[in-house]
């Protein structure tokens, strides 16, 4: 399949990447077409999905069913009146549906947006309206349903509403019922026309580590821009089972669970689950003989601190992480308990995989590795020339006369905040990096979360890190406080390891103090330390420092 879509399917340097990757871009690109339906015809029997849940039930879906099931989903859907270019809000947790009506929508032409399940009434009537949906298809979760109900009289561009249940359920009032509906579905018919290679194909609202959340538009070649992910990035082959971490409602979904698992033909691996739980994870892991896996650096951080000898984990070829900067001593105690270093990844909602470590580099603890091929990825100053390696800058894409595959159209319906982010041949990430001499870039936070103390920028990331090498520390993350001497003063919010709660006091902040001092530059250690039982986070993952500087501003 990789060879229909690139000219050069396999490489052996950075510099053969950089120098031979090469799109084969077909008109009227459409992943489900395209490649899945590809996929039906040559390997019909071959194992696309499999999905279990923390209830012990089991899904095991061929490429071939997974293109009758998306057919008849889509008939279903055209039923409805959806159809080309209409927006549709899918709001269904890993419910193994939302891999079928993902590829349905895609097979019609029509927008998906998918959300989370922890949306508000707010947050509902707010994508509703700012991207006129036709439809939503929710999971039947009695907080999500109450949600879209509330919502309902201030979203008046919805007008189906569609309930996945569990067979025999009674359906929520005011709910289509899905699955007993999907099956009088008439014969699917693929529509004369189904899109081009501009088209808005997903849309995605934003993390909201700050502000309201943007609504990031991508277009068809969005899909074939995971391509490298997958096949390259998480270096998939035909035999494996991969396995994602990653909520449905968010852009690493399909970073891990979708396009580029598919293009490289291996089998994507879904466990249904409630609530994470480091010991259930390995033992799924355990179980299905997982080869390769994905997750955000705080599931490493909780897995590293398990007995990791009680599990079978022979079955893992390959790990990686993205979501957040991977602090180096969870990538040591990793490697030290498994054998198995992390790749690490780095990209937005507003693009794919921007750089990466690749199977033929060796990655550096801490580094989110070197640029892909398929950006032209620099470090800007402030006044916009190029840094020197080793010199903080933030990190653009260069985008020329041609918008790289993979990076998004535009901020829908914003033109003003897309020429924000978007001028002069740049695309500006808003994230802070700075380059070594070998090429590889090391992460250093949101131009927002930078702290100017005492005439010096101290970066977030490179405190946490430090911090994060002291046993007592599970996760953390440090902002900046307002002082009047200094401008601001570093504040690290802690949340301690169980068997540390008990001694959560002075002596342990001064010793945290004193642990930062040794591990980096003294002017970056915390002044101010709180201990928390838990993070505020985005759905994603991210940890919200927002949220934390709005706290202290209001005591």
């Amino acid at each position: 399949m990789v060879e229909r879509f690139l000219k050069q399917t396999s490489f052996k340097s950075v510099e053969d990447y950089n120098k031979n990757l090469e799109f084969i871009i077909p008109e009227n690109f459409n992943f489900a077409y395209d490649v899945m339906d590809a996929w039906a015809e040559e390997a019909p029997e071959k194992l696309a999905l499999l999905w279990t849940n923390d209830q012990g039930e089991e899904i095991r879906a061929t490429y071939a069913q997974l293109k009758e099931q998306s057919d008849q989903a889509a008939a279903y859907l055209q039923t409805l009146g959806i159809g080309k270019g209409d927006p549709v809000m899918l709001i269904l947790k890993r419910r193994y549906e939302w891999w079928i009506v993902m590829l349905a929508l895609c097979k019609i032409g029509a927008i998906v947006i998918p959300a989370t399940h922890m949306l508000t009434k707010h947050d509902i009537v707010y994508r509703n309206t700012r991207a006129s949906v036709k439809a939503i298809i929710c999971v039947d979760d009695a907080y999500v349903c109450e949600q879209i109900r509330l919502a309902m009289t201030e979203s008046p561009t919805v007008k189906q509403y569609i309930a996945i249940t569990d067979h025999g359920k009674p359906i929520p009032e005011g709910f289509r019922d899905y699955q007993s509906e999907v099956v009088k579905a008439p014969k699917f018919e693929r529509p004369a026309f189904v899109n081009n290679n501009e088209d808005t194909m997903i849309m995605y609202f934003t993390s909201g580590t700050s502000g309201e959340p943007k609504m990031v538009a991508h277009d068809y070649l969005y899909a074939m821009g995971h391509l490298s992910t997958g096949v390259f990035w998480h270096n998939l082959h035909e035999g494996s089972l991969h396995l994602t971490v990653a909520d449905t409602g968010w852009g690493k979904a399909v970073w891990g669970k979708f396009y580029g698992q598919w293009f490289a033909g291996a089998t994507v691996f879904v466990f249904d689950h409630e609530k994470f739980n480091a010991d259930t994870l390995l033992r799924q892991i355990e179980k299905y003989k997982v080869t390769s896996f994905c997750a955000p650096p705080t599931i490493y951080r909780f897995m590293i601190r398990e007995d990791l000898s009680k599990y079978d984990l022979s079955s893992l070829e390959y790990c990686c992480t993205a979501g957040e900067a991977l602090n180096p001593a969870v990538f040591d105690k990793f490697y030290e308990k498994t054998g198995i270093k992390m790749m690490e990844g780095f990209g937005q909602t507003e693009t794919t995989m921007t750089l990466g470590t690749f199977p033929w580099m060796e990655p550096k603890p801490g580094s989110m590795g070197i640029p892909n091929a398929q950006y032209d990825i620099d470090l800007i100053r402030a006044d916009g020339t190029p840094c020197e390696d080793g010199e903080k800058g933030e990190i653009v894409v260069r985008v020329g006369d041609r918008k790289p595959i993979g990076l998004f159209k535009e901020y829908y319906r914003d033109p003003e905040l897309t020429r924000e982010a978007w001028h002069d041949g740049l695309y500006h990430t808003g994230d802070m990096a700075w380059r070594d001499e070998d090429g590889y870039y090391w992460f250093e936070g949101r131009i927002d979360d930078v702290i100017k103390s005492s005439g010096y920028r101290i970066g977030p990331f490179e405190v946490e890190s430090a911090l994060m090498t002291h046993p007592a520390v599970v996760e953390c993350a440090i902002t900046g406080v307002p002082d009047d001497i200094r401008g601001m003063v570093v504040k690290a919010t802690v949340v301690l390891g169980k068997e540390w709660k008990d001694k959560a006091g002075e002596d342990l902040i001064k010793e945290l103090q004193q642990h930062v001092k040794k591990e980096t530059a003294p002017y970056k250690y915390p002044r101010i330390i709180e201990f928390v039982d838990e993070l505020p986070k985005t759905i994603s993952g991210k940890i919200r420092r927002v949220e934390i500087r709005r706290k202290d501003a209001e005591k």
